[in-house]
């Protein structure tokens, strides 16, 4: 594919770290400026989720975002997704019957 990208997204630097996408990258800048206004908190990326069921490792969900939302105390995960993939959508079923939370795409 000589470097072609399947979704045809742009890695993006943004504050030295290496974003897949475009779009990533400017949910990071979004994210940033929440932060600095006290909105959300404990911003984290890359988190990752085991995703085990009955002692059996499936897969391993690797998100781009979490944090905290300030006024309700909600952990948030989210995923900048522009196209929602097999494999996507069964790791995100895993994720909220394993955790209990759904997965915010923006």
């Amino acid at each position: 594919m000589n470097g072609a990208r399947k979704y045809k997204n742009v890695p993006t630097i943004i504050d030295g770290i290496r974003f897949a996408s475009k779009r990533e990258a400017k949910r990071y800048c979004d994210l940033k400026l929440l932060e600095r206004a006290g909105e959300i908190s404990g911003l984290k990326l890359q988190p990752r989720y085991p995703l085990t069921v009955n002692s059996l490792h499936v897969a391993t969900y690797v998100g781009d975002f979490e944090y905290i939302e300030s006024s309700t105390g909600r952990t948030v995960t989210e995923d900048s997704k522009g196209v929602r993939t097999r494999d996507f959508i069964n790791k995100a079923k895993l994720f909220h019957a394993l955790y209990g939370r759904e997965i915010q795409l923006v």
